[in-house]
C-alpha cells in the first residue's frame, strides 16, 4: 500500500472515530456510534498491516486473532453489572501497551536520531511511559475497588500530597538524565526508576480516592489512557494513533469535568482525595431523626395503580439485581393505564458514566422518558410516587440540608419533595460513599426491603393490567 492510500485510510478512520463519539452522545444513536468505532478500528488496523511498514506478520496476525477472540468472549459473557470493572481493566491494558512500546522504542537499534531529534524522541518516550505506567496501576486499583476486592475507603497516608509532589519532581529529574544520556544502555537506569515511581503514583493516587468518586475515576483513567496512546503515536510517528489518543484523552477529560460539576467537586479534589474518610457533622453522626416505615410490594403496586405521575430513579442496586427488565414491563403497564412514567438519571448513578442509560436501553425503555437530573428535578413536587430502585447517595438530602456532610453541595435528585417515595433496599446500610441517608426517615418515605428483582416481580403480579 502506498503512502497516499495509507494517509487516506487513516483520515477515513479518524472521521469514523469522530462520528463514533458523536453517536455515543445520545442513547438513540449509540448503536450506530459503536458501529462507526468498530469500522474505524478495523480500517486502521487493516491499513497498518497492509502498509508494508509492519514486519513479522507471522507473529502479529495470530496475536491479533487471539486478542479479537478474547474481546469477543468478554463482550458476550460480561454482564452490565461487571462493565465498570471491565472498562477499568481495559484501561490498564492501554497503559501497559504504552509502557512496553516506550521500552521497545528505547531499545530499537534501527532508530537513528541525533541532536534535537533524539531529545524530542526521548521526551516522547519518557512521557508515554510515565502516563502509561501510572494508568496501568491506577486502573488495576480501580478494577479492585469496583469489584470489591479492595476497600472503597480512601487511603490517606500522612503527607501524601508532599509524597506525590516529591515523586513527580524526582521523575522530572530522572527525565533530564534520560534525555541527556549517551548510548543505548545508559538511559535505561533512569527510565526504569521513573517507571517504578510512576507505577507507585498510579497506585497511590487511586487508592486515595473514595468510593463515591469512582465513576469520575473511571472517566479520568479513560482520559489518561488516551493521552498514553497519543504519546505512543508520537513515539511511532503514527498520525492516526495521535489523533485517536487525543480524541479519547480530551473526551475523557471533558466527561470527568462534567461529572465533577454534577458532584459539586473540583477535578483536583477528586484526584487528591475522596469521600471515604471525611467525617460528617454532629447532626449526621448522631443519626437521622424520624421513624422508618416499611411497606410491602402489594401496597406499592396499589400506590402505583392509584397514581397519575410516577418517576423511577435507578441505581447500581438495580443493575446488581437485574431488575431493569421487569421495571420496563411495569412502565409499559402503567403507561397503558394512562399513568405518566419517567426515569430520572443522575450523572454519577451506578459505577460507570452512562451505566443506567445503557441498562434501560437494554430493557427497551423508550428513550424519550429517560431524563437527566437537570431536566426532571423540578418535577418531583408534582409527582405522586417516586420509586428509588437501588440508589442511595444520589438521592441523599444531606447534600442540601447538612453543611457538614461529606457530600454537602453535591447536586442530587430531590425525590423527597414528591408526595410518596418508595426506596428499594436490602437493608439500612449506607451507600457506596459510606454516608448516612436521612431520606429513609422522612415522613413521606417508605422502605421496601428485600431483593429488588423479587420486589418488582411481586409488584408486576399485583398491578392491574
Amino acid at each position: 500500500m502506498g503512502n497516499g492510500l495509507l494517509t487516506v485510510s487513516y483520515i477515513a478512520a479518524a472521521i469514523l472515530f469522530i462520528l463514533s463519539l458523536g453517536g455515543l452522545s445520545r442513547q438513540d444513536t449509540a448503536r450506530r456510534g459503536n458501529l462507526y468505532g468498530a469500522m474505524g478500528m478495523a480500517l486502521a488496523v487493516g491499513a497498518t498491516l497492509l502498509s508494508g511498514q509492519v514486519g513479522h506478520l507471522g507473529w502479529l496476525v495470530p496475536a491479533i486473532l487471539v486478542g479479537a477472540g478474547v474481546g469477543w468472549m468478554l463482550a458476550v459473557r460480561v454482564e452490565m453489572t461487571q462493565m465498570p470493572e471491565l472498562v477499568a481493566i481495559l484501561h490498564s491494558f492501554v497503559g501497559l501497551a504504552a509502557t512496553l512500546v516506550g521500552y521497545a522504542s528505547t531499545l530499537d537499534t534501527q532508530g537513528h536520531f541525533e541532536g534535537a531529534e533524539l531529545s524530542v524522541h526521548r521526551t516522547e518516550i519518557f512521557v508515554g511511559i510515565f502516563i502509561g505506567a501510572l494508568t496501568f496501576t491506577g486502573s488495576l486499583v480501580a478494577f479492585g475497588k469496583l469489584r470489591g476486592s479492595i476497600s472503597g475507603k480512601a487511603l490517606t497516608l500522612p503527607g501524601r500530597h508532599l509524597l506525590n509532589g516529591g515523586v513527580i519532581l524526582i521523575s522530572i529529574y530522572l527525565g533530564s538524565l534520560f534525555i541527556g544520556a549517551d548510548g543505548p544502555v545508559a538511559p535505561l537506569l533512569p527510565l526504569v526508576i521513573m517507571t517504578a515511581l510512576a507505577l507507585f503514583i498510579g497506585f497511590h493516587l487511586v487508592m486515595a480516592i473514595g468510593g463515591a468518586d469512582m465513576p469520575v475515576v473511571v472517566s479520568m483513567l479513560n482520559s489518561y489512557s488516551g493521552w498514553a496512546a497519543a504519546a505512543t503515536g508520537f513515539m511511532l510517528s503514527n498520525d492516526l494513533l495521535i489523533v485517536t489518543g487525543a480524541l479519547v484523552g480530551s473526551s475523557g477529560a471533558i466527561l470527568s469535568y462534567i461529572m465533577c460539576r454534577a458532584m459539586n467537586r473540583s477535578f483536583i479534589s477528586v484526584i487528591l482525595g475522596g469521600f471515604g474518610n471525611v467525617t460528617s457533622s454532629a447532626s449526621t453522626a448522631s443519626g437521622p431523626a424520624g421513624e422508618v416505615v416499611a411497606v410491602n410490594a402489594e401496597e406499592t403496586a396499589q400506590m402505583l395503580a392509584d397514581s397519575q405521575s410516577v418517576i423511577i430513579v435507578p441505581g447500581y442496586g438495580m443493575a446488581v439485581a437485574q431488575a431493569q427488565g421487569v421495571i420496563s414491563e411495569i412502565t409499559q403497564r402503567l403507561r397503558t393505564r394512562g399513568v405518566s412514567v419517567r426515569f430520572a438519571i443522575h450523572p454519577v448513578a451506578g459505577r460507570l458514566p452512562g451505566h443506567m442509560n445503557v441498562l434501560l436501553a437494554e430493557a427497551k425503555v423508550p428513550y424519550d422518558i429517560v431524563l437527566e437530573m437537570d431536566e426532571i428535578n423540578q418535577d418531583f413536587p408534582d409527582t405522586d410516587v417516586v420509586l428509588v430502585v437501588g440508589a442511595n447517595d444520589i438521592v441523599n438530602p444531606s447534600a442540601q440540608e447538612d453543611p457538614g456532610s461529606p457530600i454537602a453541595g453535591m447536586p442530587v435528585l430531590e425525590v423527597w419533595k414528591a408526595k410518596t417515595v418508595v426506596v428499594f433496599k436490602r437493608s439500612m446500610a449506607t451507600g457506596y460513599s459510606g454516608v448516612e441517608n436521612p431520606l429513609f426517615h422522612k415522613e413521606n418515605a417508605r422502605m421496601l426491603f428485600g431483593d429488588a428483582k423479587k420486589s418488582v416481580d411481586t409488584i408486576l403480579s399485583h398491578l392491574p393490567s
